[in-house]
């Protein structure tokens, strides 16, 4: 996925609060922790018919395919929606082992393209061994669509993350939550009450059956790492071999307001990184001698533009304001590569001579991915309704914490969803084959290694895990290094996986 569609991902990642719980329908709770035997794909799933790809951007070998699935699958019977499925087949097929599924973080992002896009970066004896397979997740892109129909202003970055005001207040934030659910219940449709983790998982089930596979393989990243903890939960014997790269925690009591909340032990464990590169002698967007001198700096350069906005035309919102520097610091700290970009914003701050703003996805686009990503955070999980609630953990955060400001608890739209969720989250258990990689970097801003570690523990002895000694978000064939690169490939390629957890220095 480009960087764009990644970031917009992400910022869709942290759209959502939800509301109180419903009492569940056994049939709804059977169904979210039972075994593959009871949600399995029906026998008569159709086969995809594939044929070229629309657009110009996929490699010519990449074809595409529609496939019906439930919208509700309380009722399967009933009203059906698209799921858009692309492959590239095996580039050699005497040695075809099977499919293997790229499913993308998010909520809210696609692997459409992944198959002509980092599935290329696969090395030649995992592409030999397996199609490569991407897919919209359902209400996204070329599936059915949703979308809520936001105002302009609540696409922002800064808005769409919930940074506090600057005295720490989450009135406001509350005040939007309700705007962005009210517009989710106007617009969004039947659609959007059936948008939610378990539901990708049982239209992954979909996917696999239409394929003609028995069991599937799948390379997982991100918000795709509890999508496919869960489909190996729901499904354990549908898998294959499974990598899980960049693993969020599977607390079953938070699901998405916990992974809100661990970008602020994230960003405190990226952020010395940072800091050691932008004190380095000779960079030539170095901001001070030493690295100690970076934190406070930025601190306080936060705090006066909180006080003293900057105009910055091109941007949205056109100011350069604490939030905003603050959301571009976070964003910065998934890449190693964007490090430059964030301290020439610093440095153009301080003397008043603004870099130009970067590009934003269109329009349409982010709606959708907003909307998905809005939709599975809220229907997953009930969140907390009370001001009081968020108020007192944005206090406890900001003093903890100050280089998020709060925002990791704050309130989303969540908060104020009309629509309760339909089934009791999954909960991840050690049930299943042992055939699942967890691979994680150390330093991660977005999916930080405290929770990949509590991934590791549900999981048990289906998983063994490399933790890599590396600094970014998305540790496979991205920012991690040669070392855990290697055994991942191995295992895809061999299924030989490390007899015991493992770290690559």
């Amino acid at each position: 996925m480009t960087k764009i569609k990644r970031n917009a991902a992400l910022l869709a990642a942290s759209t959502a609060v939800l509301t109180l719980t419903a009492p569940l329908a056994a049939s709804a709770s059977a169904s979210a922790n039972s075994t593959d035997a009871s949600t399995a794909a029906p026998a008569t799933t159709a086969a995809l018919d594939w044929s070229k790809c629309e657009g110009q951007g996929p490699d010519s070998r990449q074809e595409c395919a529609t496939l019906d699935v439930p919208m509700d699958y309380a009722h399967p019977e009933g009203k059906k929606i698209e799921i858009a499925v692309s492959r590239i087949p095996s580039e050699k097929p005497a040695a075809r082992r099977g499919a293997l599924l790229l499913i993308a973080g998010g909520p809210g992002g696609s692997s459409i393209n992944d198959p002509s896009g980092k599935g290329q970066k696969l090395p030649q004896s995992v592409r030999d061994a397996y199609d490569l397979i991407g897919f919209d997740p359902r209400g996204l892109g070329r599936s059915t669509p949703v979308d809520c129909g936001f105002e302009h202003a609540d696409l922002a970055p800064s808005r769409l993350r919930p940074w506090t005001a600057p005295d720490g207040s989450v009135t406001e934030n509350m005040v939007t939550a309700k705007r962005l659910s009210d517009a989710c219940a106007r617009n969004g449709g039947e659609l959007i009450r059936h948008i939610s983790t378990a539901d990708n998982a049982r239209d992954i089930d979909r996917i696999r059956a239409a394929l003609g596979e028995e069991r599937v393989s799948a390379w997982a990243v991100s918000y795709g790492t509890y999508v496919g903890a869960v489909y190996s939960r729901l499904f354990p014997h549908r898998t294959d071999r499974i990598v899980l790269d960049s693993n969020d925690d599977p607390d079953p009591t938070r699901v998405g307001r916990g992974w809100l909340a661990a970008h602020e032990r994230g960003v405190e464990d990226t952020f010395p990184e940072f800091a050691a590169w932008a004190s380095a002698p000779g960079n030539e967007y170095r901001l001070a001698d030493t690295a100690a001198e970076i934190r406070p700096l930025f601190l306080r350069l936060a705090a006066r533009l909180d006080r003293e906005p900057i105009p910055w035309p091109g941007a949205h919102p056109a100011e350069l304001n604490g939030n905003v520097l603050r959301q571009t610091m976070l964003n910065a700290m998934a890449d190693t590569d964007d490090f430059p970009g964030l301290a020439r914003l610093i440095l153009g701050a301080r003397t008043g001579d603004l870099p130009p703003a970067p590009p934003a996805p269109p329009e349409k686009i982010l709606q959708n991915s907003v909307a998905v990503g809005s939709a599975t955070l809220c229907n997953d999980v009930a969140w907390p309704t009370s001001p009081a609630f968020y108020q007192k953990g944005v206090i406890e955060s900001r003093a903890k914490y100050p280089l998020t400001a709060g925002m990791p608890r704050n309130a989303m739209l969540c908060a104020a969803w009309p629509f309760k969720p339909k089934e009791a989250p999954v909960r991840i258990d050690d049930r299943g084959p042992s055939n699942i990689l967890l691979v994680q970097n150390e330093r991660d801003p977005n999916t930080p290694l405290s929770g990949a570690l509590k991934l590791r523990e549900a999981l048990g002895r289906r998983a063994t895990m490399v933790t890599v000694d590396a600094t970014g978000h998305d540790a496979y064939l991205a920012n991690g290094n040669a070392c855990g690169d290697r055994t991942v490939s191995r295992f895809l390629a061999t299924g030989k996986r490390p007899g015991h957890d493992t770290h690559c220095p």
